[in-house]
């Protein structure tokens, strides 16, 4: 009897995992980076694009 409440303590213990908030999380992560470099683009990309023209152009 105790054998098999062990069995079920330690199969729940490890049924319950958090992969799926961790993923949510990591998802999240990795959306922020994707606007904050889409906004970093948008908003430099004249002055760089203005810069390499100015460098293409004295080589």
């Amino acid at each position: 009897m105790i054998h098999i409440d062990f069995l079920k303590a330690w199969i729940a213990s490890h049924t319950r995992t958090e992969r799926g908030a961790s993923l949510v999380e990591y998802a999240l992560l990795v959306a922020l980076i994707a606007v904050v470099c889409i906004a970093a683009v948008t908003l430099l990309g004249g002055n760089i694009s203005d810069r390499f023209d100015s460098v293409g152009s004295s080589v």
